[in-house]
């Protein structure tokens, strides 16, 4: 059973605290950075990055990271937010980061094994990244980078060169396999996907574009909230009632419209609220969470996202890749 958040607690969470809300290990008052130190120990630069004397872009500028650079995390602080509302910085080995477009990821491998379910299996990345390859003519040619907690169906496995196991991903958008390293993806275990707080009644979603928040309520008590990135024009996520009508463990998103491209491969968790696309989903090239910037989905990091999924309804059972519904869980974007 989700545990319940009482209503002075939440008031206090969704008050305008000095520190905001949501920032990681950042509850309002005091500096918790101090306290406990940064909240996750390695980045990965989603672009190429400046980094600077102090966490303000007004400070010193000391160098900068190449995109894909996996920098350690010393000290996190509140700084100069810049053009965002995000105020958090991070001390790298090297200088002040600021945390926009720096993922927080995890290096851990994983034991590979050979015998891959009929119909495959769901898989997430535990790597910063993980290179992928396609087969042509018996040669091997790079395919897309996989990130840290993007999710891929897995459909074979197969044992290669100096006896390397690689998994074999389906790529749902264009129907293609791609190969890659198996101890970098982690199977997601049955009791991942268990449903959470199944019986509750009047579940519901609120998307607050003005302060950046998703809250989910069972009945009138609010049991989660989170931070999110909406659409960055007026009107990019759309102001109403719906609710979720499909969702999807893993899905590669893209399009080639002139002025909306983008080739997102392993999508995590993804519940939509319209046939347009609109959805909500984990969200691996960004961590600007607070601040509008999407092209009308709802971002939320990938933790978030596969809490929503788990407990929004309907529940896609284990082994299946795609359910939809006219009976989901109502959504209310405000």
């Amino acid at each position: 059973m989700t545990a319940r958040i009482t209503r002075r607690d939440f008031l206090k969470l969704s008050g305008a605290a000095a520190l905001g809300f949501g920032y990681r290990d950042y509850p309002p008052g005091g500096n918790p950075a101090a306290k406990r130190g940064p909240s996750f120990r390695l980045g990965r630069t989603v672009y190429s990055l400046r980094y600077y004397q102090e966490p303000s872009t007004s400070s010193r500028e000391l160098g900068y990271y190449i995109s894909d650079t996996v920098v350690n995390i010393k000290e996190q602080e509140l700084g100069n937010p810049g053009q965002t509302r995000n105020p958090l910085w991070l001390r790298t080995d090297d200088g002040w980061l600021h945390s926009a477009y720096v993922q927080p990821v995890q290096n851990v491998l994983n034991q590979p094994f050979l015998n891959v379910p009929h119909g495959g299996m769901l898989c997430e990345v535990t790597v910063p990244y993980t290179q992928s390859w396609q087969t042509e003519n018996n040669e091997w040619k790079r395919g897309y980078r996989y990130y840290y907690g993007s999710t891929h169906w897995v459909t074979y496995a197969f044992t290669g060169a100096n006896n390397q196991i690689w998994y074999e991903v389906l790529d749902d958008d264009n129907r293609g396999y791609f190969h890659v390293t198996a101890e970098h993806l982690r199977p997601i275990t049955a009791d991942e996907l268990t449903p959470l707080s199944p019986g509750a009644r009047d579940k519901r979603i609120e998307v607050d574009l003005t302060r950046q928040r998703v809250i989910a309520y069972e009945g009138n008590h609010p049991v989660y909230a989170a931070r999110t990135a909406t659409g960055y024009f007026p009107g990019d996520t759309p102001i109403g009632e719906y609710r979720i009508e499909r969702k999807q463990p893993s899905r590669h998103m893209s399009s080639n419209l002139e002025g909306n491209e983008f080739d997102l491969p392993g999508v995590p968790w993804v519940c939509y609220i319209s046939w347009t696309g609109v959805s909500l989903h984990g969200t691996y090239w960004h961590n600007n969470y607070g601040t509008p910037q999407s092209h009308g989905c709802i971002n939320l990091t990938p933790e978030a996202a596969k809490w929503i999924y788990r407990w929004t309804e309907p529940s896609v059972p284990v082994g299946e890749d795609y359910l939809e519904t006219d009976q989901g869980t109502r959504v209310v974007v405000y």
